[in-house]
C-alpha cells in the first residue's frame, strides 16, 4: 500500500470532529487524523475508531501531510480564531500549491475573507465551510455549506455529498458561493437558530403563564410538530418537556437555572446586520433576550421591587393554543424573511452570486433549524429567483393573512399578562412597518434637519435634497447629503 493513503485529513477531535471523522469513514474514505494534544488521537484509535482501518492517526503536521492523497485535503474543527490560524501556518510548511485546507468551524465570515485572499496568493485553495447540525448531525449526516476557493470544490464534492443529509434524496449540501460566502450563511442559519429557539422560549413562556402542565406542554409540541410547524426545534422541545430527572423522577427543566449562554454567531449576525443597514430585529432581540436572561441576580431583586398588572389568564384556552401556533408560525417567517434579506445584501456588497432556493434545500435537514417549512422557501425562490422577501411570495402572503389575528391577540394577551416576548412582538412590529406604505420618518428627518441641518428630500422630487431654517436663527449652511 502506498503511503500516501489518506483521501482526506481531519484536525480537532473534539465531539463534531470526532463524529465527522466516523461518518466520513462510514462512506467509503481513508480519514487521517491529528490533534495538538497527540494522546487524544491515541485514544480515539483505542475506543471509538476502534476496528476501523479506515482512520489512519497522525502524530505530527509532517506526518498528516505525508499521508495524504494529493492535492492534500485536510478539514480544521478548532476554535475559532487564533487556534485557525497557528495550523494553516503549520499545514503551509508542508503544504504546497492545489492543496487544499477547509475551516469547519464557526469562524467569522471577516476571517475566511482574510485567510481566503492570503492563501490564493501562495497557490492554497481554501475552503470555510458552515457545518450544522451537532453532533448527531456530524456523525450520522450534517447540513454543510462549503465557500471559498471554487476550483477546490470538485476535489472535496463527492466526500462533502456523501456524508451531508439528504432529504429526497438530495444532499443538503452544495457549492455556496466565493470567499466568505460560506460561513456567512453558516452564520445566518445560526442567527435564524437563535430567533426560532427565543420565539419557542416565549411561547413556553405563556403557556406557563396559561397555567399548563407539562404533560399537557408536550402533547401541545407533539400535535404541531405533525404539520406546519414540524422542526428539530419543535420535536426536542417536546422531549425536554417530558423529560425527567432520573434521581427525583420530577421534571427537569424547572430546575435549570434561566440564564442562556451563547458563542457569538447570533451576535455576528446582529452586528452584520446593524452594518449593512438591514432590519434583523427579531435575530438582534433574540441576542438581548440572552444577555438579558445572564442578569439573573438582577432579575431577582428587580422582581421584588419592579410592579407588574395583576391581570391573569382568562382566555379560552383551546383558542389561546391555536393562536400561539399561528403567532409562532408567522413569526418563524418574518425571522427567516429577514436572514434571505440579509444575505442578499452581503451577496450584493462581496458579488457572491448565492442561490438561495439552494441555501433552503441546505438546512431542509442535518442542521438545526431543519424544518418542513424551508421546503415553501425553496419553492418561493425557485418560482422568482429574484425575490425581494419572502413575505412578498404568494404562500407565506397567504399563510400570515390566516395567522395574524392569533399573532395578535397572542402579543396583547402578552402585554396584559406583563409577559415579556420580545422576539414575537419585534417580528409583528417588523411586518406591520415592512407592509406600511408610510413611516414616521418623515418626522424624524425634519428633526434631524432642525438640529443638525442634515437635509431630507421632498416627495415627488427624490434625489434633491434641501435645508429649511426652521427657526430663522440657523442660517442655510446644510450638513453632507448621506445615504442611510
Amino acid at each position: 500500500m502506498s503511503e500516501r493513503v489518506g483521501d482526506i485529513g481531519l484536525i480537532g477531535l473534539a465531539v463534531m470532529g470526532q463524529n465527522l471523522i466516523l461518518n466520513i469513514a462510514d462512506h467509503g474514505f481513508n480519514v487521517i487524523v491529528y490533534n495538538r494534544t497527540v494522546e487524544k488521537v491515541d485514544n480515539f484509535l483505542a475506543n471509538e475508531a476502534k476496528g476501523k482501518e479506515s482512520i489512519i492517526g497522525a502524530r505530527s503536521i509532517q506526518d498528516l501531510a505525508a499521508k495524504l492523497k494529493k492535492p492534500r485535503r485536510v478539514i480544521l474543527l478548532v476554535k475559532a480564531g487564533s487556534a485557525v490560524d497557528d495550523f494553516i501556518q503549520q499545514l503551509l510548511l508542508h503544504f504546497e500549491a492545489g492543496d487544499i485546507i477547509i475551516d469547519g468551524g464557526n469562524s467569522e465570515y471577516t476571517d475566511t475573507r482574510r485567510r481566503f485572499a492570503e492563501l490564493k496568493a501562495k497557490g492554497i485553495r481554501y475552503i470555510g465551510s458552515g457545518v450544522s447540525g451537532g453532533e448527531e448531525g456530524a456523525r450520522y449526516g450534517p447540513s454543510l455549506m462549503p465557500g471559498g476557493d471554487k476550483e477546490a470544490w470538485p476535489f472535496i464534492k463527492d466526500i462533502f455529498q456523501a456524508v451531508a443529509a439528504k432529504v429526497d434524496g438530495n444532499p443538503c449540501c452544495e457549492w455556496v458561493g466565493s470567499d466568505g460566502a460560506g460561513h456567512f450563511v453558516k452564520m445566518v442559519h445560526n442567527g435564524i437558530e437563535y430567533g426560532d429557539m427565543q420565539l419557542i422560549g416565549e411561547i413556553y413562556h405563556l403557556m406557563v403563564a396559561m397555567g399548563l402542565n407539562q404533560d399537557e406542554m408536550a402533547d401541545i409540541f407533539a400535535d404541531w410538530n405533525k404539520g406546519e410547524l414540524d422542526s428539530f426545534l419543535i420535536e426536542i422541545t417536546r422531549d425536554i418537556l417530558r423529560y425527567k430527572d432520573e434521581k427525583s423522577g420530577e421534571f427537569l427543566l424547572p430546575k435549570i437555572k434561566d440564564s442562556a449562554g451563547q458563542k457569538g454567531t447570533g451576535k455576528w449576525t446582529a452586528i452584520s446586520a446593524l452594518n449593512y443597514g438591514v432590519p434583523v430585529t427579531l435575530i438582534g432581540e433574540a441576542v438581548f433576550s440572552r444577555c438579558l436572561s445572564a442578569l439573573k441576580n438582577e432579575r431577582v431583586e428587580a422582581s421584588k421591587i419592579l410592579p407588574g398588572p395583576e391581570n391573569k389568564f382568562d382566555r379560552n384556552k383551546t383558542d389561546f393554543i391555536e393562536d400561539l401556533k399561528q403567532a409562532l408560525y408567522a413569526s418563524k417567517i418574518v425571522s427567516y424573511a429577514q436572514g434571505f434579506m440579509l444575505m442578499r445584501e452581503a451577496a450584493s456588497q462581496y458579488n457572491w452570486d448565492l442561490d438561495y432556493g439552494s441555501i433552503a434545500l441546505m438546512w431542509r435537514g442535518g442542521c438545526i433549524i431543519r424544518s418542513v417549512f424551508l421546503g415553501q422557501i425553496k419553492l418561493a425562490f425557485e418560482q422568482d429567483p429574484k425575490l425581494k422577501s419572502l413575505l412578498m411570495a404568494p404562500f407565506f402572503v397567504d399563510a400570515i393573512k390566516k395567522a395574524q389575528k392569533g399573532w395578535r391577540n397572542v402579543v396583547i394577551t402578552a402585554v396584559n399578562l406583563g409577559v415579556p416576548t420580545p422576539a414575537l412582538s419585534t417580528a409583528l412590529a417588523f411586518y406591520d412597518g415592512y407592509r406600511a406604505e408610510k413611516l414616521p420618518a418623515n418626522l424624524l428627518q425634519a428633526q434631524r434637519d432642525y438640529f443638525g441641518a442634515h437635509t431630507y428630500e421632498l416627495l415627488g422630487e427624490e434625489g434633491k435634497f434641501v435645508h429649511t431654517n426652521w427657526t430663522g436663527h440657523g442660517g442655510n449652511v446644510s450638513a453632507s447629503t448621506y445615504t442611510a
